[in-house]
Formats: C-alpha cells, sequence, structure tokens
C-alpha cells in the first residue's frame, strides 16, 4: 500500500512539474512576443540625399520569434542576448535609383573603405599590399588605363591578392570637358585592358581628380558602373608627414567611410597605423562593393 501510495505521489507531483514547465515555456514564449518590438531595427531605403546624393539601402532587424524560443526555453528565461534576430531588406534597392555619384556607404552601417588611385608609384604598391594582407584588409584600387597596360605584373598582384579593382580612366584626363564620345574611350577602354589582366570587370569607376558632369555619371551607368568618390581625404599627394596623415583621417573618420589614398610614401607608412586605428572604432573594412550591400555587419 505504502508502495503504492509513494509511486503516486511521484506521478502527481511530477505531472504538476510538467504543468509548470509548460505554463513557464508558454509565458516564455509570450514574452519573448511582447518584447520583439524593442530590438527591431527598421530597414532604411535607398535614396538620393541632396548632399551627398546616392545612399545605399541598409537591412533592417526583425527578431526570429521561434529561434529565440528555442534558444532560450532551456533556461526558461527571457534573456535580450540569446535573441536571434533575421535581416529585413529595405523597399527600395541602390540597383533601383536615378544614377548619381556615391560618396560614402550608409551612415548607419560600420565599415570603411580604402580607395587607392593609381597611375603612379609603382614602388609603394608592394609594400601596401604587403600591410593589408598581414592585417587581413581587402581595398579597392582604381587603375588608370594606360598605367595597368605598362604595369602589368603589378595589376595581376593586386588582383591575385584578392583587392577590388575599379575604373579610374585611360589617361587621367578632366572627365568634367570632355566629350561623351570621348568618355566612352576612356572608361571602355581601361575597362578591356583590366579585364583582359585580371579575367573580372569593373562595375567602379572613379573619375581622376574628383572631376566630372551629370552626364559622366550617366555614361558609367550605361556601362554598368557606379561612379565612386569619397568623404574623407588622405591628401597624400601634398606628401605630408605620416603623423599629420593619420590624425587627417582619424579626426574624419565615419561610419561608411570611403578614405581616399594613393600608392605614396605618407599613405605607404600611414597605412598599418589606420588599418589599427580604423578598427579600434570598431569600423570593418571592407571594399567598396561589399560596403555598398544592404547586409549588416553583426558584431
Amino acid at each position: 500500500v505504502q508502495s503504492s501510495y509513494v509511486h503516486t505521489y511521484f506521478t502527481q507531483l511530477k505531472q504538476q512539474q510538467t504543468v509548470t514547465v509548460s505554463k513557464n515555456t508558454e509565458l516564455l514564449l509570450e514574452e519573448i512576443k511582447q518584447k520583439a518590438g524593442q530590438y527591431e531595427v527598421a530597414p532604411k531605403d535607398a535614396m538620393i540625399d541632396s548632399v551627398w546624393k546616392t545612399v545605399p539601402g541598409y537591412n533592417g532587424l526583425q527578431v526570429d520569434i521561434e529561434a529565440s524560443f528555442d534558444n532560450m526555453k532551456k533556461a526558461g528565461v527571457f534573456n535580450e542576448k540569446r535573441l536571434i534576430y533575421k535581416e529585413v531588406p529595405p523597399k527600395k534597392h541602390l540597383s533601383q535609383l536615378e544614377a548619381a555619384p556615391i560618396y560614402r556607404a550608409h551612415p548607419d552601417k560600420p565599415v570603411a573603405s580604402f580607395l587607392i588611385n593609381v597611375a603612379w608609384g609603382n614602388e609603394y604598391i608592394p609594400p601596401m599590399l604587403m600591410v593589408l594582407k598581414k592585417h587581413n584588409v581587402k581595398a579597392t584600387f582604381f587603375l588608370e588605363g594606360k598605367w595597368a597596360k605598362n604595369n602589368p605584373e603589378l595589376v595581376k598582384m593586386i588582383s591575385e591578392a584578392g583587392h577590388e579593382i575599379g575604373n579610374h580612366s585611360y589617361s587621367h584626363p578632366d572627365m568634367q570637358t570632355l566629350s561623351a564620345e570621348q568618355t566612352r574611350q576612356q572608361i571602355n577602354e581601361t575597362n578591356k585592358i583590366i579585364k583582359a589582366l585580371t579575367g573580372e570587370s569593373a562595375s567602379l569607376f572613379a573619375p581622376p581628380s574628383g572631376a566630372f558632369r551629370d552626364e559622366t555619371v550617366t555614361i558609367a551607368n550605361e556601362f554598368g558602373m557606379k561612379t565612386i568618390m569619397w568623404s574623407v581625404d588622405t591628401i597624400d599627394w601634398q606628401r605630408p608627414p605620416s603623423s599629420v596623415l593619420i590624425e587627417r583621417v582619424m579626426s574624419k573618420v565615419h561610419k561608411g567611410a570611403f578614405i581616399l589614398m594613393h600608392p605614396t610614401k605618407p599613405s605607404s607608412e600611414s597605412l598599418e597605423e589606420l588599418i589599427v586605428q580604423i578598427k579600434k572604432r570598431n569600423l570593418h573594412i571592407k571594399t567598396v562593393s561589399d560596403a555598398l550591400l544592404e547586409e549588416r555587419i553583426m558584431h
């Protein structure tokens, strides 16, 4: 009789515990649903800004209720650190905008990009590549076509190291003064050289000295290319001391920064310290194309 009583007692206790656990999990699920909205971030549509011109879109964040519940149910209590998110794309994308220059990535995206415009400075390219490799950083090199044609080994060295290659015209003219036909020739000739040397098609165009007019951007767009400008300038062609260059960049760097440099002595000497300091700001150094993607960067 006693044995039967003990068995019944433990059966009832187990049932009560099951009911309690079940009720707790229901409450947890309800709590996640109720609190989810506090942690969600709305996506940002791509747009044309009156000052910054093209602003790429940026994904939002939504709490994945089921996945978050699965991640918390063992502990049985709500924990914001165990929330699981899914990304929500914007309604309007970069590809849907009219052609306009791009000066930076989305201002909420924790990225920075090195734009290295190359028409000279051969001796500084190998050491800059070594520093980029050491820190596992990829940059975007904009190559002048004539330079690329005369320096195929350096072009291949840049490409084989996994860096992005863009078009920097054929002979470094003032694009603002060129006819439509001359503009097409400058872009097309360089595209052919880049394709021949790397096997890749360039999708980005950086006008020399940042000189362009609206038609330049429209013509680049006809070639399927985005026109890229910058938001932070090293002004390295003035040959400042590296300490001045580093201070100049770090005082202006921001989320989404496009940092303009050339293969020069000051940029070569400053590159490693810039990488270290930019990473300390919790900015991820990406190629221009990667920086322009809508995907979020999760720390």
